[in-house]
């Protein structure tokens, strides 16, 4: 099955290979989506050599905005030829050399020939896909960079609880990695609201404190005392003379 057509969208040519099942997905913000894709003439990465397919989260981690276009186009199963005209292909250099570096924990300035010649007169592309899934926002675990505010603080009081479950079974390790979570979260929910100082306020001594202090307890458990040093003379310091500490 071969169908060409032109998306709704400039410089995109879509030639469906295999088609899809079922209606076209609903694709809300941060929608995961699971794909496979290879390259023919001239292949420049291919995704069925490595272990798991590709994840991405719509609205979250495209890293070529036109990534979102192709894939929402698609139904599950379907494979899909795309020609991408230079206007969007710019950056790939860039993505592909993450993609590859970042697995290896290695820098970007690490270099390709190939993708280094990309960089200097960056061609029309072509990106042969596989939609494999589409899962629920909510049916993964959402790391802490994807959410927004507002799911920051709502996931904060559930690892609060978490922690005191781990505490009363004795699992002391697990539960402080909870309350640890659980301070990051509200830190960098901290670091955003700087200019609301009632909100820092409340994110620091409701919350941010009781949580440290958690912390520290199962530190003491776990005979870590210069961690509990550490975090309770950095409270003391930062919070003199407030009934919190």
């Amino acid at each position: 099955m071969q169908e060409t057509y032109l998306l709704d969208h400039p410089g995109v040519i879509k030639k469906i290979l295999h088609g899809g099942q079922g209606p076209l997905p609903h694709f809300p913000k941060g929608t995961n989506v699971r794909l496979l894709d290879n390259f023919e003439r001239t292949v420049i990465d291919d995704s069925h050599k490595n272990k798991h397919p590709t994840e991405i989260v719509v609205d979250k981690m495209f890293k070529m905005e036109v990534w979102e276009v192709l894939l929402t186009s698609m139904r599950i199963g379907e494979v899909a030829e795309f020609w991408c005209d230079a206007i969007h292909t710019g950056v790939y250099h860039i993505v592909s050399k993450g993609i590859r570096l970042a697995p290896q924990g290695k820098e970007l300035l690490e270099g390709f020939p190939e993708l280094d010649e990309l960089m200097r007169t960056p061609p029309p592309l072509i990106f042969i896909m596989e939609l494999i899934s589409v899962g629920d926002p909510f049916s993964y675990q959402r790391e802490s960079w994807m959410m927004e505010k507002d799911e920051k603080l709502k996931v904060v009081p559930s690892l609060h609880i978490l922690g005191n479950a781990l505490v009363k079974q004795g699992q002391f390790c697990e539960a402080a990695e909870k309350y640890q979570e659980a301070v990051v979260l509200l830190r960098t929910v901290q670091s955003k609201v700087k200019e609301k100082q009632n909100d820092m306020e409340v994110i620091r001594g409701l919350l941010i404190i009781p949580l440290v202090l958690n912390y520290c307890q199962c530190m003491l458990e776990l005979e870590e005392y210069y961690e509990v040093i550490e975090h309770t003379t950095e409270l003391l310091d930062k919070h003199k003379g407030r009934p919190a500490c």
